[in-house]
């Protein structure tokens, strides 16, 4: 009974002190502690196997999970020319196939039987193998991942299904705008020869074997290409040495792969056009070839297309043509600065067919206004504090930061472009988000690419007569092409 009386005294002196903190009245009055946070130093982290494999080893006991990824150099720009699909179908198939002794269906069982997870991802220049599973079956983890690494059996019956998968899937090539879009506008932006618009058709999928799928994966699993991320609940010691009995002691079968080719020229700028008048609104993409990391003035350059497209309803686009113009339900850019290959400089929306000129004029006009350096210092300052405290998300986990500092050893990424990357941030002033839009963003080099009802979209609004594309450069219709052959379809 006297341990209870005391309760409502010691109540009593809470609210007494909680009163006297001088609690603010206000929401907006509230203060908060400077965040520090550094980023983590990959260092201790990173050991090689005696194979000479890089690894990142991070123990994290939160939860009695394992988690080993394989990330490896090569992917879809190593495709033979006539066997166009094969990256995908050796995705799909290094997993589902079986591995080793084990046919498919026992390779399932074994892993359903650990409750474990292993993927196989082969993506245009990189891929990884990756498995997930409870510490206490770490060892017969370590095995199957091993035999699916080194022998995969690629089952016929599992590629023959994989194969019908891929044509069923090329088949909707053409039901959604967007998918057109992207594809139209990467072989504008990149060239029609690119590596990266080499796409597979029914031929080349019919076309290819188990032994070019053997042979694919034979120049990606290589120790020589290999980078490898390891976080979960484990001694780290007891980690590198199961890694070097297992991983380690696999010997490089040959160089690394052939570094990724480069494009060589966009098509020339204007207005490209595919008909497909089954919607009501038109699609548009405004842009050109981006650029290829180290660049100098990189973090300006985020900081002005954030400012343009990049951050959502806070972004001039967003507000001119969605809020205040009605024209779209959202307008993005992005300028995409790439580790092997250039990305892409664009700006895009969707909007109703008689207001899609009106709403490229807008986006033209915000682009000038950027480049003319019309960015106020609060576009500029909230941008950067948009930058600078997202940053921690890359580092948020164990996993993900051993994930992040092996990825970047294989694209070759210094740990210095996160170490400075706040300061960099930091430093942008008006004048550098001006210099880098003027020298960037090139309005003589823009390639607008529509899809839509072109008949619609070309007569424009009565409403905005002065709209229109013909402002941007030559007009070009592209035929609409075979969802299957990828040849232009005859009208």
């Amino acid at each position: 009974m006297r341990r209870q009386s005391l309760i409502p005294a010691l109540l009593v002196l809470v609210v007494a002190a909680v009163a006297s903190a001088q609690i603010p009245d206000r929401p907006e009055k509230l203060t908060y502690p400077s965040l520090v946070w550094n980023v983590p130093n990959p260092t201790p982290l990173r050991a090689v196997l005696p194979n000479g494999v890089p690894v990142y080893v991070s123990e994290d006991r939160m939860l009695p999970l394992v988690n080993v990824q394989v990330l490896f150099r090569g992917g879809r720009y190593l495709e033979p020319n006539g066997k166009e699909g094969v990256a995908s179908l050796v995705s799909t198939v290094w997993r589902t196939g079986g591995a080793g002794d084990l046919d498919a269906a026992a390779l399932d069982e074994k892993l359903d039987f650990l409750a474990a997870q292993l993927s196989t991802n082969v993506g245009d220049t990189t891929g990884a193998v990756s498995l997930n599973l409870l510490a206490k079956d770490l060892d017969a983890g370590l095995a199957l991942l091993m035999k699916v690494l080194q022998a995969p059996r690629f089952d016929e019956a599992r590629l023959e299904k994989a194969k019908v998968d891929l044509i069923s899937d090329m088949k909707r090539r053409n039901d959604e705008a967007a998918d057109i879009e992207r594809r139209e506008g990467s072989r504008l932006l990149y060239g029609e020869d690119f590596w990266l618009n080499r796409l597979p058709t029914k031929a080349s999928v019919d076309g290819i074997t188990r032994a070019d799928l053997v042979a694919f994966h034979k120049q990606l699993a290589n120790p020589a290409n290999f980078v490898v991320a390891v976080a979960g609940d484990f001694a780290r010691k007891e980690m590198l040495a199961k890694l070097g009995a297992s991983l380690g002691a696999w010997k490089a079968t040959g160089p690394k792969v052939p570094p990724v080719p480069q494009p060589v020229a966009s098509a020339k700028p204007g207005v490209y056009a595919v008909d497909k008048k089954d919607v009501n609104q038109g699609r548009v993409s405004i842009g050109h070839l981006g650029l290829r990391r180290p660049i100098p003035d990189e973090e300006a350059l985020q900081v002005a297309n954030d400012i343009l497209g990049g951050s959502g309803f806070t972004a001039w686009m967003m507000k001119r043509i969605r809020s205040d113009e009605g024209l779209a339900y959202g307008a993005y850019s992005r300028f995409g600065v790439g580790d092997q290959i250039p990305g892409i400089f664009y700006a895009s929306f969707q909007s109703k067919s008689a207001t899609c000129a009106r709403a490229a004029m807008l986006t033209l006009e915000l682009i000038g206004k950027l480049r003319a350096g019309e960015a106020t210092a609060k576009d500029i300052e909230t941008s950067k504090k948009s930058f600078i405290e997202t940053l921690p998300r890359s580092f948020e986990s164990k996993l993900r930061t051993v994930q992040r500092f092996a990825t970047d050893e294989l694209v070759g990424l210094s740990h210095q472009y996160w170490t400075g990357y706040r300061a960099r941030i930091a430093a942008v002033d008006a004048a550098a988000v001006k210099e880098a839009a003027e020298k960037r963003i090139r309005p003589d080099q823009l390639i607008v690419v529509i899809v839509g009802n072109l008949d619609e979209i070309f007569k424009g609004s009565p409403d905005h007569p002065d709209a229109s594309f013909e402002k941007f450069g030559p007009i070009t219709r592209l035929p609409l092409r075979d969802p299957m052959t990828l040849q232009p379809i005859a009208h």
